[in-house]
Order: structure tokens, then C-alpha cells, then sequence
């Protein structure tokens, strides 16, 4: 399973963008809207902050763990060794603003501005989905751009 996150509006306390699965034909189908923190252009020199950093552009890994700070059941985002060390914990989870996210992906519908909105329910379709990706064997990326 593929999934692409594309950033579609990076605002000066958020960042928007829309989460597609793409299919076996490399087509891009729409899923639900993402909310972040702050991007940051890391590529020219940029640095993070502390609970205050939208992650950055590359493919990772998803794997399902238990959240010990959520307490439930949630995608975890694996990268390389920097990444893992840098961005330890990062998840996709339910929230409405970027005060309900330290550095992780939220999801639902933008239909307020700097918000997402009905979090739970995207999270636990993703969840669907996910899980019966691997149900058939297969590995669960996401791709951020």
C-alpha cells in the first residue's frame, strides 16, 4: 500500500495537504485531508523545532503499534537512523488543530480553515485500510511531498 501525502498549503502555524492511495496503475486517488505543524524547508537550511515541525518530504515506512500517550492502536512513521532518532514516536492520529499535534500527521476533512475536522472516523477508515494491506502482505508506505 502506497500512500502520498501531498502539502497543499503551508501556512505560518499549519500545514494542509490531501492524503491519496495510490493504486497498482500508479493513479493517485484521493483519501482525506492532513493537518501538521509548521513546514519547514530542511533542504535549504531550515531547522527543527521542537513539537513545532511538520516532518520532512521523503518515503517511510508505517507499521501499527500501541501508542503508550494515546492509548490505542496507531500508524508509526520509520525512516532511516536520523530520522528515527530525530523524529522518534511520529504518527498518523485523530486531532482538529496544530495545538492536538507535536510533529505528527493528523487527518479528516479541511472544511474549516486550519482545521481538520470528523479525526476519528479518518483515523480508524486509514486503520481499515492498513490493515488489510496487511492482511495481504503488503508493506505500507507513505510518501510526503
Amino acid at each position: 500500500m502506497e500512500l502520498i501525502l501531498t502539502r497543499i498549503a503551508k501556512r505560518k502555524t499549519y500545514t494542509i495537504g490531501r492524503l491519496a492511495i495510490l493504486d497498482s496503475e500508479g493513479k493517485e486517488t484521493y483519501f482525506c485531508d492532513t493537518l501538521e505543524p509548521t513546514w519547514r524547508d530542511y533542504k535549504h537550511g531550515a531547522r527543527k523545532i521542537k513539537g513545532c515541525s511538520a516532518i520532512p518530504e521523503g518515503r517511510y515506512a508505517i507499521v501499527i503499534t500501541w501508542s503508550p500517550r494515546m492509548k490505542q492502536w496507531l500508524p508509526l512513521l520509520i525512516g532511516d537512523r536520523d530520522f528515527n532518532r530525530q523524529w522518534q514516536g511520529v504518527r498518523i492520529h485523530a486531532g482538529n488543530t496544530s495545538c492536538d499535534t507535536e510533529g505528527c500527521v493528523l487527518v479528516g476533512e479541511n472544511k474549516k480553515v486550519g482545521m481538520v475536522l470528523n479525526s476519528r472516523l479518518w483515523v480508524y477508515r486509514l486503520k481499515q485500510k492498513m490493515t488489510e494491506a496487511r492482511e495481504r502482505n503488503e508493506p505500507i508506505w507513505l510518501t510526503i511531498r
